[in-house]
């Protein structure tokens, strides 16, 4: 398939309009809200007919992952700098899902799926001046297969890879060894952003230190925990076709620096000291009503915000235990008291914004009384502290949690409360945002408050199959195969079906439980414009400029 450039920019998602926010545009207005997590409060700026070039667009975030390898880095704070770094063969239309044209301009599917040939755009260079080849792609895509414990994300997209072939310059083919529908999709993800050849050969822990890749944007400085600099490459031409603009981007730099505090932050963008910020709280979206600062929702896709448990665990591996739990949670309190407006109640194991989202709300009732009689009818008894215990066994769990979101402490207090007024005790722990991945993916916890963006149902698969990397440790079961089978299926509709079915077996079997749709909410000062959204809900800045 091929998409005209022209076409396919007016569909970018940008937020520019007085009116709206996640817009089908053209040129600078907004006309749709769709896909959008409630009837939008946003508030918006109308942007001038004429683009001001240059200048540096700073902007705080709540955390750093401590790498800015787009393939280990799975939080969204990071992502938002790091993705400016890296291409993608394509991309995909936030509000439609189509997946476009970007570094490749062309591609051709197998019938069974099994195999994608790419025909390459021509003249894009990494920043180390190494040509975006047939061989760089190669490159690329053997060294994710080889990924250590961050690189899950990257290991279940390339699932069954069996190689690629530089057929020429600019043909390259991917084969797996079996039909391996959901691929296409993953091609526009930054976890498979492409990098130098040279960057490609490094080992994982010289990758997070620096990466060389041929996005907008080249890596100035990187100081853990403190800021990543990026500088405009002046010579970039090769931009996704769903960009409103051609060349290079707009902006001369993008400073991101790390500010923990929500509150600092809030007061740093209402004084002008930086002009966008993150992770907006409830009470920041009070206390920014009716300012000149803007604010930007959009509801990501993928895996809600919830409780994801390791079956290992003695207690949390007894299904009855992990319906209690999920009974015991009151979805509405948390989302209303703990989360912007613009937030909503998990009703599946996706988000509503995920493509083949289907409602399994009937599972995720609010049942406290419910919770209680199951715990009894496992042989669960309520001692006199008021906890239920079973063989000496004492209904108490940890959460682990990661300080990478201003709504995580609130949120896991409430749950704490809601647990504790059923009889399950709960303890939190906090973790470090930069060990994340390596815990997750070597068990060393016991439930974790998290979330995973994917504008792709196959994010189940990468969960939840036995298969695969396994974080939650599931034993093997019918399950594994339906997620196989949605990720191999060709037909739209069989496809559906069986994500549907997917969702539904996840619910059911209580393998996670979730509790509330990951919105983000950025707010930014009265003169930045053209900030969009990718399919993902990642922040993209090409088009993005300050005005007077």
């Amino acid at each position: 398939m091929t998409t005209s450039r022209s076409r396919a920019a007016r569909r970018l998602t940008v937020l520019s309009s007085a009116t709206l926010l996640l817009a089908a545009c053209s040129g600078a207005g907004a006309a749709s809200t769709s896909n959008n997590a409630a009837d939008p409060a946003a508030q918006t700026a109308e942007a001038p007919d004429e683009v001001t070039p240059g200048g540096t667009l700073r902007f705080a975030v709540g955390s750093d992952q401590g790498c800015v390898d787009p393939a280990q880095v799975g939080s969204n704070d990071t992502i938002y700098s790091v993705r400016h770094l890296v291409d993608s063969l394509t991309d995909q239309d936030p509000e439609t899902g189509e997946i476009v044209p970007w570094l490749a301009e062309s591609w051709e599917v197998s019938d069974d799926a099994s195999s994608y040939t790419f025909t390459l755009r021509e003249g894009a260079t990494f920043s180390d001046g190494a040509p975006v080849d047939a061989e760089a792609v190669k490159a690329n895509l053997d060294r994710l297969t080889e990924l250590g414990a961050r690189g899950t994300l990257a290991r279940g997209y390339l699932a069954g890879y069996e190689g690629t072939e530089a057929v020429d310059e600019r043909t390259v083919t991917v084969s797996f060894d079996a039909p391996n529908a959901q691929f296409l999709q993953a091609t526009s993800t930054h976890t498979l952003g492409l990098l130098s050849p040279e960057s490609a050969a490094q080992t994982d822990d010289e990758r997070c230190a620096s990466v060389i890749g041929s996005g907008p944007f080249v890596l100035d400085s990187y100081t853990p925990n403190a800021s990543i600099t990026l500088d405009k490459r002046a010579d970039y031409d090769w931009g996704s076709s769903l960009w409103q603009h051609e060349g290079a981007a707009y902006l001369d730099r993008l400073e991101f620096s790390v500010v923990p505090e929500s509150g600092v932050r809030l007061g740093a963008v209402q004084s002008g000291e930086v002009d966008v910020i993150g992770n907006i709280a409830s009470q920041d979206e009070l206390a920014l009503s009716g300012s000149d600062v803007q604010l930007l929702p959009r509801s990501n896709p993928g895996i809600p915000f919830g409780l994801y448990l390791n079956h290992e665990v003695p207690l949390l591996s007894d299904p009855a235990v992990r319906e209690a739990i999920s009974h015991a949670i009151n979805r509405e309190e948390i989302t209303g008291a703990v989360y912007t407006s613009f937030a909503l109640p998990a009703t599946s194991s996706l988000s509503s914004t995920t493509p083949l989202y289907a409602d399994q709300s009937p599972l995720l009732s609010h049942d406290p009384a419910a919770a209680e009689q199951v715990l009894q009818e496992a042989g669960f008894t309520k001692g006199d502290d008021g906890i239920y215990e079973r063989d000496g066994e004492r209904a108490a769990f940890e959460i682990l949690w990661f300080n990478n979101a201003a709504t995580n402490a609130p949120t896991l207090e409430l749950i704490q409360q809601q647990l504790a007024a059923v009889g399950i005790e709960v303890t939190l722990s906090e973790g470090q945002v930069a060990d994340w991945g390596t815990r997750i993916a070597e068990g060393d916890y016991q439930a974790n408050w998290g979330n995973l963006t994917r504008a792709d149902a196959d994010i189940l698969r990468t969960s939840y199959s036995s298969e695969g990397a396994n974080s939650y440790r599931l034993p093997a079961s019918d399950l594994d195969q339906v997620l196989a089978d949605q990720a191999a299926a060709g037909d739209p509709t069989e496809r559906a079906d069986l994500a549907a079915q997917a969702q539904e077996g996840v619910v059911a079997g209580y393998h996670s439980v979730p509790v509330v749709e990951l919105t983000t909410v950025l707010a930014a000062g009265p003169t930045v414009y053209g900030v969009a959204y990718d399919a993902s809900s990642r922040v993209q800045l090409f088009d993005a400029w300050i005005g007077q």
